[in-house]
């Protein structure tokens, strides 16, 4: 059985070994559950530090056309909940890296915010992401979150005023969630500069780990994002877009592991 360890824990020893944490995520169910399972262990064994696994919802607001695209094939195949859990409950036991579930509020609120807490992590999980919780609204879901010893990460975009993202710094958990654009996750050829001078407006106000995430689509991105400054890099569509929009399942397989060890070499 591999180590596992929390968000937090993770991300602190990424800092203290001078590591850029390497952070992909992933949409459970596409193009299979099978095809999930193989995949997180394969990022596991590149080096992902942390894994984020998407729980697939039918309105994703923050999410662009790649995740919203896998978001549905999954839906399509049937993939609930239960089973996004159960994929977690199997692969936790065999991988080191530690996984954040990210999720809309609507599927936790449907099961009752202890009762999927509880849930997800007695499966395995360390952590929990919610996109579309504004931060006023997060004190009773962290609170439950870290009852059952889980991180709830936190996001900042580039238009949070500078009270607010020293608040979200203050509450988030495990790392803060810098979002480098406005608007919806994606693939962009390059990243916006201003990236660096959030991270340094962030790093005024925390000494959490700063991971930025939202466009980032391959190695020469996510080198910049590490020369900025920033603690980790979060690559979403690209490899969601590798794993399930290839031919077959293997060869979505193939090219996944493949940008992301180019990733993890870049940074």
């Amino acid at each position: 059985m591999a180590q596992q360890h929390g968000v937090a824990q993770r991300m602190a020893e990424c800092k203290e070994t001078k590591r850029t944490a390497f952070i992909p995520f992933l949409v459970a169910g596409d193009p299979n559950l099978e095809s999930t399972v193989e995949a997180i262990k394969a990022l596991d064994a590149i080096g992902a530090d942390v894994i984020e696994l998407g729980v697939p919802y039918s309105d994703p607001l923050a999410d662009g056309p790649t995740i919203q695209a896998a978001a549905t094939r999954a839906l399509q195949q049937g993939v609930i909940l239960d089973k996004v859990i159960d994929v977690v409950r199997q692969v936790t036991p065999h991988i080191s890296a530690p996984i954040v579930m990210f999720t809309y509020f609507n599927p936790i609120m449907a099961r009752g915010l202890d009762t999927f807490c509880e849930q997800i992590k007695s499966a395995g999980a360390s952590g929990l992401l919610v996109p579309d919780i504004p931060l006023e609204e997060t004190t009773e879901i962290r609170q439950v979150a870290s009852s059952h010893g889980l991180d709830l990460v936190m996001l900042a975009t580039p238009t949070t005023p500078t009270p607010r993202m020293k608040l979200i710094a203050e509450k988030s958990m495990g790392f803060v969630y810098l979002v480098s654009l406005t608007g919806v996750t994606g693939m962009r050829g390059t990243t916006e500069s201003r990236v660096e001078g959030l991270i340094e407006q962030l790093r005024e106000t925390t000494d959490k780990s700063i991971a930025v995430g939202f466009g980032v689509s391959g190695p020469d991105q996510a080198k910049q994002i590490k020369d900025w400054g920033a603690d980790g890099v979060i690559v979403g569509s690209a490899l969601v877009k590798a794993l399930g929009e290839a031919s077959s399942p293997q060869e979505g397989l193939d090219a996944l592991k493949t940008l992301a060890k180019s990733i993890r070499d870049a940074i």
